[in-house]
């Protein structure tokens, strides 16, 4: 009788902690949602009435749009690269002996000890010194190079724990098949791993989609979505924030469930 309320009170601890947490997680970003369905222009409660206007809004906002686009791009090719760097150095860091591969790994992760805010203001220092130099102004390129600097060690380890699950004895029977190196990579080794590769992607498209303190520190005067809304919120709020808001968040839930459906599908294989 004992153990089964000891067992009890356990679940109970344990089914609480979970609701807690995701009503932590989830209540803000639910509220955010409901607010861009407001029909009046303040935050408020009770609601003026129910309305899709600030949506239209948002559509017809050429700076909203413009930062939307900017965002895609930025995202975009940062997560092109940092997926690439990330594959490479993932594949060299785990597969690989050589001399200095302790160093090599703690290098390549050493980004992720970074707080953003710094990491921003180191490289911003190291760009401001280079423009001098070479005459250019921090803009989208720069934040391109900052976001590639953060991302790709997320994207490294996110291909490392695919990699550490593949068996090198595939390759081995394609090399005693009679394929090259180049064949090896490209009709084994990248396809078993390309669901690791995939869900690096869209961890690294999110990661650069919603980044603030190094878009906001390299980006120089290009607005993209998480700046647009600071500086938006910065002189007072309206539902047109929450409804950006809403309009990234939703593709971005979409996103992690595709990455996570990918994962699911490589560690069956």
């Amino acid at each position: 009788m004992n153990h089964r309320l000891e067992s009890g009170f356990a679940n109970l601890i344990l089914y609480g902690s979970m609701a807690a947490v995701l009503i932590f997680f989830y209540v803000p970003i639910f509220t955010l949602i409901a607010f861009s369905f407001q029909e009046g222009r303040f935050l408020t409660l009770p609601f003026d009435g129910v309305s899709l206007k600030w949506y239209g809004d948002l559509f017809r906002s050429d700076p909203a749009l413009t930062a939307l686009w900017n965002s895609t791009y930025i995202a975009v090719v940062a997560m092109v690269f940092a997926t690439a760097i990330g594959t490479m150095a993932a594949i060299v860091g785990v597969r690989y002996r050589f001399k200095g591969k302790r160093a090599f790994q703690g290098l390549a992760g050493a980004p992720l000890a970074f707080p953003q805010l710094l990491l921003g203001i180191v490289l911003l220092l190291w760009f401001s010194v280079l423009g001098r130099w070479f005459g250019f102004n921090t803009g989208i390129v720069t934040a391109i190079i900052g976001h590639v600097v953060y991302i790709a060690p997320f994207a490294m380890v996110i291909v490392a724990v695919q990699v550490y699950n593949f068996d090198p004895v595939l390759e081995d029977a394609a090399r005693d098949c009679g394929a090259t190196t180049w064949e090896v990579y490209r009709y084994v080794t990248i396809p078993l791993l390309w669901p690791g590769i995939f869900s690096a992607a869209i961890f690294a498209f999110l990661l650069s989609w919603g980044n603030f303190y190094i878009t906001y520190s390299l980006a120089g005067s290009t607005r993209t979505i998480p700046t647009f809304i600071f500086s938006g919120i910065a002189v007072g709020s309206s539902p047109l924030y929450p409804a950006i808001a809403t309009v990234v968040f939703v593709p971005g839930i979409l996103l992690v469930i595709l990455a996570n459906r990918f994962r699911l599908r490589g560690n069956r294989q």
